[in-house]
């Protein structure tokens, strides 16, 4: 079954929902058009998220990633909308994603843009020795 560009974002039920967890999922190959000059941009996101009742489905996410390549979008604006689509989508307890835009005219751009569910408080991290 081929997968084809979709706006549209599939979930299922998380398997684990009594407990906190990270799921973190690494798209080194995002592509969207300069809104200027039409010229492709490149990045790499990184979504790190908390579930609650549901996690994305990754085929449905590639798809939707997918969607992008021929939009015209500025780094700031795309990487909040595909944040907000996937909170949207998920409802989780936290979600960040870091998009790191490849050098376009000698600069770097990285945007990172965090969603924390209301009353969600995150568990203290374990440093272990």
């Amino acid at each position: 079954m081929a997968i084809e560009p979709s706006k549209n974002l599939e979930t299922f039920s998380n398997p684990q929902p009594a407990r906190d967890y990270t799921i973190r999922i690494r798209i080194p190959e995002f592509t969207c058009l300069c809104p200027k000059t039409g010229q492709p941009d490149f990045a790499e996101l990184l979504i790190e998220y908390v579930p609650d009742t549901s996690c994305v489905e990754l085929k449905a996410l590639k798809g939707y990633i997918w969607s992008f390549r021929d939009e015209g979008a500025f780094h700031e604006d795309v990487t909040n909308r595909i944040l907000a689509d996937l909170v949207d989508a998920v409802q989780p307890r936290f979600m960040r994603l870091s998009a790191e835009f490849n050098v376009r005219g000698g600069i770097y751009t990285t945007v990172v843009a965090e969603h924390r569910a209301e009353g969600w408080v995150a568990p203290q991290g374990v440093n272990l020795p």
